[in-house]
């Protein structure tokens, strides 16, 4: 099935899997929109790719933002075929350090901002009878580890989250599918917070290829291209996508 012409919308979309994902997707011709908090990324981004993407500065937990950008995706190409939920932080530290605040701000970006994107679109896509929502989950949605609970709580909701959109929806047409990546370079590693957990991870990120240690974002970015390169009988639902070497 081929992807030309889908339009395809995407959050986090100014870096890392979000920026590799739009240029792939457009050099196999969708129409891409692009949604982020960095303006200049994000222009750049559209300007790269030409007259096949748009974008605008959205903050995903800001439901009127993702809105925003959902109404331009009509506006502008008519329709929506594709949403892919992939913005997301990742602050690390045992429960013990009791930082209420970034835990906040893991629950508004990580939950609510894949939520607010499924409650926007989902009125487009049910009268279209036809859509895909996709998220950036984590390995960290499948396998629990110290340092990393109130994060690892975040991507098993949007895990939950995705399997009862899926069978909620599927009488309407509308599928939906989780990435599960394990490490990857891209700048989630600033978000970490915690300077010893940020120095072991920052030494995956600077491995060789060969080492099997860490992926690139391009790497996920083929993985959201076949599942939106699929006919629509066909639903996949997880994508889990590990470095060789990647011991959880």
């Amino acid at each position: 099935m081929s992807i030309k012409g889908k339009v395809v919308v995407i959050t986090g979309a100014s870096s890392g899997i979000g920026a590799a994902t739009a240029k792939l997707l457009a050099a196999k011709g969708a129409k891409v929109v692009l949604g982020a908090r960095r303006e200049e990324r994000l222009q750049a981004l559209s300007q790269a790719i030409g007259d096949n993407a748009v974008y605008q500065v959205t903050y995903v937990t800001d439901r009127q933002q993702v809105r925003a950008l959902i109404d331009l995706a009509v506006s502008k190409f008519g329709r929506v075929n594709v949403l892919y939920n992939n913005a997301g932080t990742m602050p690390q530290g045992n429960l013990s350090d009791r930082e209420y605040d970034k835990w906040q701000m893991m629950l508004n970006v990580n939950i609510m901002g894949v939520l607010n994107g499924i409650g926007e679109v989902l009125p487009i896509m049910q009268k279209q009878h036809d859509g895909l929502i996709i998220a950036t989950d984590s390995v960290a949605g499948h396998v629990v580890y110290p340092a990393s609970a109130v994060y690892n709580g975040t991507k098993y909701a949007v895990r939950a989250i995705m399997e009862g959109l899926r069978q909620e929806e599927k009488e309407h047409g509308i599928r939906s599918t989780i990435v599960s990546p394990g490490a990857v370079r891209t700048e989630l590693v600033n978000t970490i917070g915690n300077t010893q957990i940020q120095a072991g991870i920052s030494e995956l990120m600077n491995a060789d290829d060969r080492q099997g240690l860490a992926l690139n974002p391009e790497d996920i970015a083929n993985a959201v291209l076949f599942a939106i390169d699929q006919p629509k009988h066909v639903a996949i639902s997880e994508v889990l996508v590990r470095p060789a070497q990647q011991e959880v």
